[in-house]
């Protein structure tokens, strides 16, 4: 761990009086306590064979539970302070192995919960998903992540406010709920499963609410 200590210091030097060893202390703690002012709140949490993150801004991420599966999704609970895009940057926290077992693998088979608190002040009528394997560059068909893609008919996706939904697989994997509302500073669920058949150490989930158009 890296010692501060203010310019000049020496660990071996013996100050003849009381009033300069104070002062050597205050000077001492001063960095220290100009790092504990300027700490960011926790950004990464783990949950499964997973981090999730909110290191890129625009929300914050307030709990992370769960290893994956069906009947132990991993949770996330969100807060979005505004109407605009912003990204969860996922990470494998265990070794890769395609259908693996849950939690002690990153296993490409990921059941998600995304709980998301709107403080945004302004009613959300749609919210989307987009996955990337790579920021900003949409996520194809063939690189094997997906809402699930090769299920035709799911059963797994449903949310507490939309009563409807679309997929997207080409040229974006994305994953849109419609025919509902989030007023302000109201909670609103999202179930879904993602599948990554050639899993990557790190991915990205874009979360979209949509406003009114007038």
């Amino acid at each position: 761990m890296r010692k501060y200590r203010p310019s000049g210091f020496s660990s071996t030097r013996f100050f003849s009086s009381p009033g300069r060893i104070c002062r050597a202390l205050v000077l001492a703690l001063l960095p220290l306590a100009s790092v504990g002012a300027h700490a960011e709140p926790q950004r990464v949490w783990v949950a499964g064979a997973y981090s999730f993150s909110d290191e890129l801004g625009g929300f914050r991420i307030t709990s992370a539970s769960g290893i994956g599966t069906k009947e132990d999704p991993l949770v996330i609970t969100e807060e979005l302070n505004s109407a605009t895009p912003v990204t969860l940057t996922i990470r494998t926290t265990k070794p890769i192995q395609p259908f693996g077992t849950a939690g002690q693998f990153a296993n490409g088979l990921m059941y998600m919960r995304i709980d998301v608190l709107n403080n945004s002040g302004q009613a959300w009528v749609e919210f989307q998903f987009e996955l990337q394997e790579i920021l900003h560059r949409p996520s194809v068909f063939g690189d094997g992540l997906s809402f699930d893609q090769r299920n035709k008919t799911p059963d797994n996706i449903g949310s507490s406010s939309f009563a409807d939904f679309d997929r997207d697989f080409e040229p974006y994997d994305r994953l849109l709920f419609k025919s509902g509302k989030i007023d302000p500073l109201k909670t609103a669920k999202f179930d879904y499963l993602i599948t990554d058949y050639t899993p990557r150490w790190t991915f990205y989930l874009v979360q979209d609410p949509r406003i009114p158009s007038s």
